[in-house]
């Protein structure tokens, strides 16, 4: 009998969307022919979750958990192919379902995830659960990413439009702050400004460099371009940039609810009030489908081809 190696499971689970067992146990039985382990899973129920496999899931939401504690928080992408099926209480119960077990059980990517035993049933992984989710619901359905942070201070989310986009921040505090009303309303209040002014980077050291560079160049360009003196073209780029970061940076964003004062005076006030230092650490903001290629159906010219034929 050929040995069945971890990366054969894998390749299986990528062809089929089956669970991580079921596709090891049919490499087994196949003696590690991957065409016959496809048959067995199609034998055996999986049929519908095989099929899927190939099909593009764009659709879906971005689910979110907090601990009790307010410690750990995660939000997550999970797809389908439809608009429907991503509002429907199944959908968005297996969605939630997966968000509270990347809080608790901690896996390091999508990959470790998938093998997890899930943690209110552990005879199941997570891709058995995907995989039972794909047949039930009748859709492909996966896990695309996820961020998880864990922390001294606090987490807060959002969630935007029903799971179109959802946030994740971190704000670091003392023990005063994580009892303060108003730091908690100032975590809050950046998660909707995240979802609204999507900034790219926390503050200005941490914006990427190369983005940087290039923005530099296209000012540069475009005052030239514009005629201006080559005396005066740095300061007018270095205008251009002071304005760049206050796009991109959080902290020099113009408050959403308030846009007289920016994020990092916004924050000032609300450690001033609470008696206790306040600073954001780090955020994550995804929106449901970005960067995946959505199929585009021609109906007239499938049509067009069928009377042809």
């Amino acid at each position: 009998m050929a040995a069945v190696t971890a990366a054969m499971v894998k390749e299986l689970r990528e062809r089929t969307n089956a669970g991580m067992m079921d596709c090891k146990k049919a490499l087994l039985a196949a003696e590690g022919d991957m065409d016959k382990a496809i048959d067995w899973l199609r034998e055996k129920g999986l049929a519908q979750a095989a099929k899927k496999a190939n099909r593009v899931a764009a659709e879906g939401v971005v689910a979110q958990y907090v601990t009790p504690c307010g410690c750990t928080g995660v939000i997550v992408e999970v797809n389908c192919e439809t608009d429907f099926v991503a509002k429907t209480d199944n959908f968005m119960s297996f969605a939630n379902n997966v968000a509270k077990h990347i809080a608790k059980a901690d896996p390091a990517d999508v990959d470790a995830l998938m093998a997890q035993k899930f943690v209110d049933d552990e005879t199941k992984t997570i891709s058995d659960l995907v995989s039972e989710a794909t047949v039930a619901i009748g859709e492909k359905i996966s896990v695309r990413r996820f961020a998880r942070f864990k922390t001294e201070g606090i987490v807060s989310t959002y969630i935007h439009m029903g799971g179109k986009v959802g946030v994740l921040v971190e704000v670091a505090t003392d023990e005063n702050g994580k009892e303060s009303e108003d730091v908690k309303q100032f975590a809050h209040d950046l998660a909707l400004q995240i979802a609204a002014a999507k900034p790219e980077a926390v503050r200005r050291e941490e914006v990427d460099t190369e983005k940087l560079d290039k923005e530099r160049e296209i000012q540069r360009a475009k005052a030239i371009e514009s005629g201006k003196p080559e005396k005066i073209v740095d300061r007018i780029v270095d205008g251009q940039i002071e304005k760049y970061y206050k796009e991109v940076c959080l902290l020099d964003q113009a408050f959403v609810k308030d846009p007289d004062k920016d994020i990092k005076g916004y924050m000032a006030e609300v450690a001033k009030k609470a008696g206790a230092p306040v600073d954001v650490v780090r955020f994550a903001r995804f929106e449901r489908g970005e960067g995946i290629e959505k199929r585009k159906d021609d109906l007239a010219a499938e049509i067009a081809a069928m009377q042809k034929a």
